[in-house]
């Protein structure tokens, strides 16, 4: 691919093997269409879901496109009492994304970072590229190199 976003030069800066996709010529808009236009598994592709907690923290959790996170299952992942999803004026100001093209990796800050677990069951997982009409496919092991995060049972 002749185009690289931010996170696909983070990837490379720390030597972590990916595979990118580009699916910018179709009209996929959610993570299930998304999935259809890469012709991927949509238990092995990952949508990014920006949170805030009861105590202003914010959060991120990242889990498959065709799952909903369980608010409950997620604050107690975090030790909050409840959190709610950050507002989409916000996101941008927040973590330097728009939604439909956030990545865990390359966000502002280093927030705490909660991955489904069912990621556990494939040797890759593919999420947001930071760009819309871009993805990249990386490891877990990949990804640790990168950002820090715990595997939990997030979604409903």
């Amino acid at each position: 691919m002749k185009y690289k976003t931010n996170v696909m030069r983070i990837l490379d800066k720390s030597k972590v093997i990916y595979k990118s996709y580009d699916y910018t010529k179709s009209d996929a808009i959610s993570g299930i269409e998304v999935t259809n236009a890469l012709n991927q598994n949509s238990s092995q592709v990952f949508k990014t879901l920006v949170t805030i907690g009861k105590t202003n923290k914010n959060y991120v959790f990242v889990i498959p496109v065709a799952y909903e996170l369980d608010l409950k299952k997620a604050a107690k992942a975090v030790n909050e009492k409840s959190i709610e999803m950050i507002k989409s004026k916000d996101l941008l100001a927040t973590t330097g994304y728009i939604h439909g093209g956030c990545s865990p990796i390359g966000m502002k800050k280093n927030f705490v970072t909660i991955i489904d677990i069912s990621a556990r069951n494939f040797e890759t997982i593919i999420f947001s590229a930071g760009k819309i009409g871009y993805q990249v496919e990386t490891s877990l092991e990949g990804l640790k190199k990168i950002i820090e995060f715990e595997l939990v049972n997030i979604v409903k």
